[in-house]
């Protein structure tokens, strides 16, 4: 009699992000600064993580390494098993296009473009769909944003709140299964900061992973994972 072959329909329980050994070394001008010392790290698909540490703690090489926009010194960096590490410059690029929304604390708004223009920039560099649809998808994350009112204004007519917004529905352009934030509240106001990590929380529950850095406790608390970095290390979480 032929055995039946049983089926694994055990959950996947590969870390969506995974770092190993990660050390990451700057050469300075009174020499090397070790900017990240051995993190080894997983984060689960759909987790609200908050990197939490004050100002030179190495939260934003971490998530410069995360996106591939800086290199390690040592160790490794997966993103959904992708070896970000072993990436080329225009790989990293072209990769990250697909896979990363990235929300900066200065907005990076392009001034002489539409609200809309600046949404449909991604989407535009990834030849991610005809002209009117990225027109249409980027109308439409505007709106659920409640942007669609300014969406033919410059970004100087309208807040900076408004601004984090637009980057955020920006990031959001190739609807990338990971969205990386670096102190994305840092020049708002604490009501428009809550506003706007209101909206990392909607996009969890969506289904999206979210890396977000802060020195903000507030922000912190609404995370489902909190890890610390302090001088390089982690120190907790």
């Amino acid at each position: 009699m032929e055995r039946e072959m049983m089926q694994d329909h055990s959950p996947d329980t590969t870390p969506f992000i995974r770092l190993r050994g990660v050390v990451k070394h700057y050469q300075g001008a009174a020499g090397a600064v070790v900017a990240l010392r051995g993190i080894d790290l997983d984060v689960q698909r759909g987790e609200f993580l908050v990197v939490l540490g004050k100002s030179g703690s190495g939260k934003t090489t971490l998530v410069n390494l995360l996106t591939g926009l800086d290199r390690v010194t040592a160790g490794e960096v997966w993103v959904a098993a992708t070896p970000v590490h072993r990436l080329s410059a225009g790989a990293a690029a072209r990769w990250r296009g697909q896979t990363i929304g990235v929300v900066f604390q200065a907005f990076e708004l392009l001034p002489t473009l539409t609200l809309l223009q600046n949404v449909m920039l991604p989407m535009d560099f990834a030849r991610h769909g005809a002209p009117a649809r990225q027109r249409e998808r980027a109308l439409a994350l505007l709106a659920e944003l409640e942007l669609a009112d300014h969406a033919h204004k410059p970004p100087s007519a309208i807040s900076g709140g408004q601004q984090q917004r637009v980057a955020i529905a920006r990031a959001l352009a190739n609807d990338p299964p990971l969205v990386v934030a670096d102190e994305p509240t840092g020049s708002l106001d604490s009501a428009t900061a809550a506003t706007v990590v209101q909206i990392f929380t909607r996009l969890v529950a969506q289904g999206k992973t979210v890396v977000l850095v802060t020195h903000d406790h507030d922000v912190a608390r609404q995370a489902t994972r909190v890890i610390t970095l302090s001088d390089g290390e982690l120190t907790g979480g």
